[in-house]
């Protein structure tokens, strides 16, 4: 996919108004391939500190493995940075070191309310010199373990789903919709695959609303849309980025709520800053 072709659609589609503001609706993202791993021999042969969906993580001395409501959460997957830097087009991640992630392990979070935070975690060391496999703790049930998958990345092109939303003032009708719809899925036509579709950065495959509203008013302890407060957070909830984006993958026994997908969103101010214990988890369902 290249950007003059999704401007040539575009225009077919009768809205030339859009070509414009490609550089806006097409962004960069990390497409993310998992292997599984065959069996114990070839996951006994895998080096330490490669990023990995599963398995056991290898974390670095005195890392605490993170609970929620008295349970370990389940381990996700951990990214080495130095493997996506060269497909970072934006350098929005750090160039070296790992992050890691967890969720829930009874996958009860979803986070539509405030009090979900905790639920998941996301943490980073520049320092990966002297990571070692965690000690899985007893209490995590065998259904929160997920197989080992390995990991190769490849740049791609993410569209957005709602143009509205991404361009102020934007005159739009479900018309509009309809016709950039169709442009999407021919572009987009990799969700009718069969294959998980994990992710780093640009825009999701959103399964229901768009999110970023969704973690503006979460971390700012609102839950009520008609709330009077919402309309100023409106205004910055772009500012949400996709960190990580997690598909149920039934190879590794990753089956989030509905058949759906992770969604770990971090401000870009805080994705600059480091700062990765500002997270907020979406769980959206088919």
């Amino acid at each position: 996919m290249k950007a003059g072709d999704i401007q040539t659609a575009l225009k077919k589609a009768s809205l030339e108004r859009l070509v414009e503001y490609t550089q806006v609706l097409v962004q960069p993202a990390i497409s993310l391939k998992a292997t599984p791993v065959k069996d114990a021999q070839a996951e006994a042969k895998l080096k330490v500190a490669i990023s990995k969906l599963g398995g056991v993580p290898d974390l670095p001395a005195g890392q605490k493995w993170p609970m929620w409501k008295d349970a370990p959460q389940s381990f996700v997957g951990q990214i080495r940075l130095e493997e996506t830097a060269p497909y970072d087009t934006n350098h929005r991640l750090p160039q070296q070191g790992m992050l890691w992630f967890f969720y829930d392990s009874r996958q009860e979070t979803y986070g539509e309310n405030p009090q979900d935070a905790g639920g998941w975690s996301v943490f980073y060391s520049s320092d990966i010199q002297q990571l070692q496999p965690a000690k899985v703790p007893e209490a995590l049930a065998e259904q929160a373990r997920f197989k080992t998958s390995t990991i190769s990345f490849a740049s791609t092109l993410m569209m957005a789903q709602q143009p509205q939303l991404e361009i102020a003032g934007l005159a739009w009708n479900n018309d509009d919709q309809a016709k950039y719809d169709a442009v999407y899925a021919r572009f987009m036509s990799k969700a009718s695959t069969t294959q998980p579709h994990h992710q780093m950065l640009g825009y999701p495959e959103t399964l229901q609303d768009d999110m970023r509203l969704q973690c503006q008013m979460m971390t700012n302890g609102i839950t009520d849309i008609d709330d009077p407060r919402v309309a100023e957070l409106t205004k910055s909830a772009n500012e949400w980025q996709l960190l990580l984006q997690v598909d149920s993958d039934e190879r590794i026994g990753m089956n989030w709520p509905g058949a759906g997908m992770l969604y770990y969103w971090i401000k870009l101010a805080d994705l600059q800053a480091q700062k990765f214990d500002s997270t907020w988890l979406v769980a959206q369902s088919e």
